[in-house]
């Protein structure tokens, strides 16, 4: 019983954690459109930036922050 029960409390951080991971991209995904927005860049461009930060999440901020102030 015991086994099953710090399995399942594994199971539970192993859950929580993703869900933080999730937040925090999603997070990430609204910051990259609303600082290219008040950097006066159009809306389309912006709404570029939030699909490659969506999709490409590590990339696509490595990609955002060097062409943010070009």
């Amino acid at each position: 019983m015991d086994i099953l029960f710090a399995g399942s409390i594994i199971g539970l951080g192993v859950l929580l954690i993703g869900f933080l991971l999730f937040i925090i991209h999603i997070m990430i995904c609204i910051w990259g459109y609303r600082d290219a927005r008040r950097l006066g860049r159009s809306p389309e461009f912006a709404l570029l930036i939030l699909l490659g930060l969506l999709f490409f999440p590590v990339v696509g901020l490595i990609l955002y922050l060097l062409i943010r102030r070009a």
